[in-house]
């Protein structure tokens, strides 16, 4: 089972997943090899009990505010582009004030996750990496052999040549903004928005001015 949202098309999990009253609601995004991505609107008011797990899991906001709290009494507050690895086998839970937006994707055991996250400490992913002067500059946040989390930085001007990949990938835009070429289309793509493209898809990435982004790649 791969990613489920269309190729070739802007992603915007605020407008596509806008909070219902009084309701929480979720969508998966994929679920393949014990790595699973799932999209989540809460509605203000509610919240999700605590649960325990024994994997950890990446969790970043999109629209609106949310407090995770853990059964060891610590509380996070996460606004719009913060995320938050959670820990591995304590009870984590989540509340809303106000509505929100946020995906959650989660982690196999045996995952090698990159030593600057560390759990249970709010960050951004997009200020994780520098942008350099004429550079492109890449980090992986977390791989195995089934899947890559990857974060990179792109200087105006700078780009990747269309290539295909060997699976499925999600564009997560984090700064400015690029144009994503696919399949002989260019798609405009700015901070806040997702781009999808299938396995072995033709894709560039272009960069007129300063623009970073998370690549989740899943292969079969």
């Amino acid at each position: 089972m791969g990613i489920r949202k269309s190729s070739g098309s802007i992603i915007n999990f605020p407008k596509e997943n806008e909070p219902v009253k009084g309701c929480t609601i979720s969508e998966q995004l994929c679920n393949e090899n014990g790595m699973s991505a799932f999209v989540f609107s809460m509605a203000e008011g509610t919240s999700i009990s605590a649960e325990n797990y024994e994997y950890h899991k990446i969790i970043t906001v999109y629209d609106g505010d949310i407090e995770v709290f853990a059964s060891n009494g610590n509380i996070w507050h996460l606004g719009v582009g913060d995320s938050i690895v959670t820990d591995i086998d304590i009870s984590v839970g989540i509340k809303s004030k106000n509505s929100c937006v946020f995906t959650e994707i989660s982690l196999r055991k045996d995952d090698i996750m990159n030593e600057i996250i560390k759990s249970g400490e709010v960050f951004r992913l997009g200020e994780l990496l520098p942008y350099q002067e004429g550079k492109i500059v890449n980090m992986d946040l977390v791989n195995n052999d089934k899947m890559k989390f990857v974060i990179m930085s792109f200087d105006a001007g700078t780009g990747l040549s269309e290539h295909a990949a060997p699976g499925e990938a999600l564009v997560f835009a984090l700064d400015g903004e690029a144009v994503i070429g696919y399949e002989g289309k260019d798609y405009p793509l700015k901070a806040g928005e997702t781009f999808k493209f299938d396995k072995l898809g033709k894709h560039s990435v272009k960069a007129e001015n300063r623009f970073k982004m998370a690549l989740l790649l899943v292969f079969d």
